[in-house]
């Protein structure tokens, strides 16, 4: 049985209903006899997980490994949470002079001309290296695929001047989503461009966490940052740029000042013509999307 305030309150009352003379402090000291004690909510069920959760997670981790023994870029991509920019309360603590704490603004209204800042993060596992585009408008798959090139141009390239193909582990949702259509027709743009082919590996649904930019980059960022108000979009960009771990994580970013707009359409035409191969394993998280060739070379 889970026992609440009130229900402890109700049970006293009704104790002394009978002619025992109990309060409610009294039922409080039975309860704890009985081994109970008061705790909060613990965020444990993740719910029902895809019958083939697992053999989705082996399948990306073949496929990296498989990129990396053959010298492909292999890169984890998500978006960090959007970050308010000004004089605003940031997680975590810092030393500061005893009795004197950062003063910040008490409440937590964005700032009509700094706003919010969406960092958007490349991730290349093998290197342990990162790239993080700092947005000022929204996220949206136009702005996950800029990201992208602009990794590609700034350290992808460098480091993989021989790359036929470029492999990315992402989440099922998002900007950078399994269904969202604009993701696709962007990725095919880019794929256009660089004359590679792009590989995509979504992890299955609810299982985020698991997407290697999370714990091996962002976390180590927020830890950075931790208890610092991001007080201008350089700020943003320079705690990130100077994330640091033993490990010899090594991070870039830069600042993206483009507007991107949301609510763009695709049509069922442009998706015709995207050069995109299923995989026979869950082609709806495995695909591919090889240069365009031909005016209509889609085998989706």
């Amino acid at each position: 049985m889970r026992w609440t305030s009130k229900s402890t309150v109700a049970l006293a009352d009704e104790l002394q209903k009978m002619g025992h003379s109990v309060s409610q402090r009294s039922v409080w000291s039975l309860l704890k006899e009985l081994g109970y004690s008061m705790q909060s909510n613990r965020k444990a069920n993740e719910g029902s997980s895809h019958p083939d959760r697992d053999a989705q997670f082996q399948f990306i981790s073949d496929e990296v490994e498989s990129a990396i023994r053959r010298g492909q870029p292999a890169v984890s991509i998500d978006t960090k949470k959007k970050e308010l920019v000004g004089n605003f309360k940031n997680g975590g603590a810092e030393w500061e002079k005893k009795g004197e704490p950062r003063r910040v603004n008490t409440y937590d209204f964005p700032d009509q001309n700094l706003g919010k800042v969406s960092p958007y993060g490349i991730y290349d596992i093998a290197e342990n290296k990162g790239w993080v585009n700092v947005g000022i408008s929204s996220d949206t798959a136009e702005f996950a695929v800029e990201s992208i090139r602009r990794w590609w141009n700034g350290m992808g390239r460098p480091m993989y001047p021989n790359a036929s193909e470029l492999l990315i582990t992402a989440d099922g949702g998002g900007s950078n989503g399994s269904r969202v259509r604009l993701w696709k027709v962007k990725l095919q743009e880019l794929s256009s461009e660089l004359g590679i082919t792009i590989k995509v590996r979504h992890f299955p649904p609810g299982t985020s966490k698991w997407n290697k930019i999370e714990h091996r980059m962002f976390c180590h960022i927020t830890q950075n940052w931790r208890g610092r108000p991001l007080l201008t979009r350089e700020t943003v960009v320079n705690l990130i740029g100077s994330t640091r771990t033993k490990e010899g994580l090594d991070i870039r970013a830069v600042l993206d000042e483009s507007i991107y707009k949301i609510g763009v359409k695709v049509t069922d035409d442009q998706m015709k013509k995207l050069c995109l191969e299923r995989n026979e394993f869950h082609g709806e998280w495995n695909y591919q999307i090889n240069p365009e060739i031909e005016s209509n070379c889609s085998t989706n």
